[in-house]
């Protein structure tokens, strides 16, 4: 009898387990299904604006799926501005940044984790140090000096300086380095091959993932940034996508054309869709690989 009680409450023990865990799961999943809501509903309602009328836009109840679809806004957009324009500056910045400042932030976190030189990490920590200095400080001392080299009006001061690497992602590689046993490179260079070799090789293959998610974010803040380039650039050819929509904005919210507006943001959304879809495994190998290894 003793035995029988003892095997009964086993078996009742983990059977509560799994009703816990399943219970668990549900509200986890319920919890994180109402988050994606609230984080997608805004882009469909972008979407669902950009094919109303104006009349739909102010309608009560709101209407998410219009009556009338029309794509006639996506047409109109490529009329009333340089949008074009605005999309290939904006491309010509982004890829050329993040293409050349990627392979240079590559190989400065690889000169800080694995090189040994005298004071690299006094130069590292000077280098991360000069994070906590805030933009506006250096604001007004940059663009006097690009206008003295004439570079103002046009995208040299949005390009050049982020050819030589972006500081985030060194220390985020250098991390990721660190990680990676020293014996590989002692073996490497018994074998012959130089330091260069050694990082393309050997080191860049194995960081892939990490560069990746560095370079979608980094993609995304440039392809998204304001500041710089309505301190820059002046004329409307030369302006990049967030300027132009920010010029749709201010033209045709008084008209309240917000179909107009909203298709022009669709328009500036997908890329950073395409961008996401293309590099979303490497990312998630990035997470993964991030958290076994911390």
């Amino acid at each position: 009898m003793e035995v029988a009680v003892v095997e009964k409450e086993v078996k009742a023990e983990p059977m509560s387990e799994k009703k816990k865990n399943k219970i668990t799961n549900i509200f986890v999943f319920v919890f994180l299904s109402f988050g994606a809501i609230f984080m997608v509903a805004p882009l469909l309602w972008m979407f669902s604006t950009s094919l109303k009328s104006k009349e739909d836009v102010f309608a009560l109840p709101p209407v998410w799926i219009p009556k009338d679809i029309s794509f006639a806004k996506y047409f109109e957009i490529w009329d009333m501005g340089p949008l074009l324009s605005g999309i290939c500056n904006s491309l010509i910045v982004a890829l050329s940044v993040t293409i050349v400042g990627t392979f240079t932030s590559s190989l400065a976190a690889f000169a800080f984790a694995k090189l040994r030189f005298n004071g690299k990490n006094k130069i590292f920590l000077m280098l991360f140090a000069s994070v906590m200095i805030p933009y506006p400080v250096l604001m007004i001392p940059q663009f006097i000096m690009f206008s003295s080299i004439g570079w103002v009006d046009s995208l040299l001061p949005l390009i050049i300086p982020g050819l030589f690497g972006n500081l985030f992602m060194i220390f985020f590689l250098r991390q990721f380095l660190n990680s990676i046993p020293n014996s590989i490179i002692e073996a490497a260079k018994i074998d012959g091959c130089s330091y260069f070799q050694i990082f393309y090789k050997i080191i860049f293959p194995l960081i892939k993932p990490a560069v990746a998610a560095q370079l979608i974010l980094w993609f995304m803040g440039i392809w998204n940034d304001y500041l710089g380039p309505i301190l820059y650039l002046n004329s409307p050819e030369k302006q990049t996508l967030q300027l132009v929509i920010a010029n749709f904005n201010a033209s045709y919210a008084i008209q309240s054309d917000y179909p107009l507006i909203m298709a022009a943001s669709v328009v500036a959304l997908l890329p950073m869709l395409i961008v996401f879809i293309i590099f979303q495994k490497q990312i998630i190998e990035s997470i993964a690989i991030s958290g076994v290894k911390g």
